[in-house]
């Protein structure tokens, strides 16, 4: 591969990286830690993610357990959970958190797949965005450079197959998303 296309290349994978990452806090009815990567907890001042001051782990299919490493750290994380978007309510017997996730309703479930075809919309929107950013410096650096005309458009060719490849992966991620949402 052209060394002047590896810089886009990463642009797009990183972009359906964010995008894989967003998927992983859509919860599905069955529990999983990653919907807690993003609530950060004070901890003495410090905003912290939870799995860095508690054990999170799922002891049944639809409940996730929190055991702070700190006691006192239970009504923190209990308080960060219940101000979330999760729209879960936590349990604690004093010592662990306990969320148990509902069995998601149709209506729900249809709701999530627009949220999730909304989202890998987005990420499509960004990749073609990284290929036009990529067309606009091959051609300053023809007007730089003296690359010929042949050579830019035989690189905007190779943009084109990587926008379509990354494109094709977003497909797919929002199919398999959009499975699992829709799976009872």
């Amino acid at each position: 591969m052209d060394d002047r296309l590896v810089q886009y290349e990463k642009k797009m994978i990183k972009s359906l990286g964010n995008l894989q990452e967003e998927f992983g806090s859509i919860r599905a009815g069955r529990a999983n830690p990653h919907i807690l990567d993003k609530l950060r907890v004070d901890y003495y001042g410090t905003p912290t993610p939870i799995q860095q001051i508690a054990n999170v782990n799922v002891p049944e299919p639809r409940m996730l357990q929190i055991q702070p490493w700190e006691q006192t750290m239970v009504k923190e994380i209990e308080k960060t959970i219940l101000t979330s978007d999760l729209g879960l309510n936590p349990t604690n017997d004093g010592k662990v958190i306990r969320l148990v996730f509902p069995e998601l309703t149709e209506e729900r479930r249809k709701e999530l797949a627009k949220d999730i075809k909304k989202k890998g919309e987005a990420a499509k929107v960004a990749v073609r965005n990284i290929r036009r950013d990529a067309n606009d410096a091959f051609k300053k650096l023809g007007k730089k450079e003296d690359i010929s005309e042949d050579e830019i458009k035989e690189l905007e060719k190779d943009v084109q197959k990587l926008t379509d490849k990354h494109i094709a992966d977003i497909d797919k991620a929002i199919e398999d998303k959009t499975k699992e949402i829709m799976t009872v």
